[in-house]
């Protein structure tokens, strides 16, 4: 049995665990070890240490704005009170994440309805009481927001637990288990919609996880493949593209290697910066999401499929 402690050391099967959780939390512990070389009881049970250990704080869904017809902001300002910022954010959207980062900056996201270049402006403008170090938006990444009312009803189920069993899911919903697997295989396949965890960096021993903000003068999705081609090994999760900025996860057994992973970044063709960041806290905020499929479900676009078993 795993003693939990305060703060785990976690080993490379661990953390390879975690990296598939945070890439998607509904695949399953059999096929995690067969990936791994382990057996599904192995997986489940390191999956329990890092639990009891508070480094998997829990299972949640990341949709991001664009595939409910919403624009986000990323923005990074000075300061770490989450309230605060929190409530700095809510005059220009609603927030999406809040991530406090070491050295006292903090990486937020902003879900917003029209013109972007006008929001920014407008955060600039109303973020009064903290400093603004850094605003950009995302571009417009085309993902697929084709999603009927039975699939928005289905992700409001995964919003509570994404890790739910579909028979779970069924008997709640009174959809068909075919229903139920077809939509959740519809939105695993959406790249916007990830089955994902929150967890505390603060609690891992053994690695640290860090971000890396490449900002990339040139041919982005050609500089993205040799971003992955190099540093795959050390993803933590998938990198994301925001604009002219690629966001690389990772991990690093010291400072010494975290450092030497963001000179390699810089030296990438196209790379014109990069940027570290090491999270302190992850806090990913739903209740946008949750305003935004309330009135999606009330779209005369939208039509709601019945099937009971």
């Amino acid at each position: 049995m795993y003693q939990t402690i305060k703060g785990e050391t976690l080993d490379n099967l661990d953390i390879k665990i975690l990296g598939r959780l945070l890439n998607n939390c509904r695949e399953s512990d059999r096929q995690i070890g067969k990936e791994l070389g382990i057996s599904g009881g192995s997986v489940r049970a390191r999956i329990r240490k890092m639990e009891a250990g508070k480094i998997i704080e829990n299972f949640t869904i990341k949709v991001d704005p664009p595939v409910l017809g919403q624009g986000v902001l990323y923005i990074v300002v000075s300061g770490q009170n989450i309230k605060e910022i929190s409530e700095q954010i809510s005059l220009v959207g609603k927030p999406f994440f809040v991530i406090p980062c070491v050295g006292g900056v903090t990486v937020c996201g902003i879900v917003v309805k029209g013109n972007l270049e006008d929001k920014i402006e407008l955060a600039k403008k109303l973020m009064k009481d903290v400093r603004v170090l850094s605003i950009f938006e995302a571009e417009n990444p085309g993902f697929d927001s084709n999603l009927t009312k039975t699939d928005l009803e289905i992700l409001e189920q995964l919003m509570k637990n994404p890790r739910q069993k579909i028979e779970s899911i069924s008997k709640k919903t009174n959809f068909s288990t075919k229903t139920v697997t077809r939509c959740i295989e519809k939105l695993n396949e959406n790249e916007g919609i990830q089955f994902t965890l929150v967890y505390d960096p603060t609690k891992i021993k053994g690695f640290i996880s860090h971000a890396v903000l490449a900002w990339i003068d040139g041919d982005i999705k050609e500089t993205l493949q040799k971003l992955e081609q190099k540093f795959s090994d050390s993803f933590l999760q998938l990198p994301f593209i925001a604009k002219n900025q690629v966001v690389l996860f990772m991990y690093s057994k010291d400072i010494y290697e975290m450092d030497e992973l963001t000179q390699q970044v810089r030296n990438i063709d196209n790379v014109q910066s990069a940027d570290l960041f090491i999270p302190k806290k992850i806090t990913f905020l739903h209740k946008w999401l949750e305003l935004a499929i309330a009135e999606s479900k009330n779209s005369s676009t939208l039509h709601l499929l019945y099937q009971t078993n």
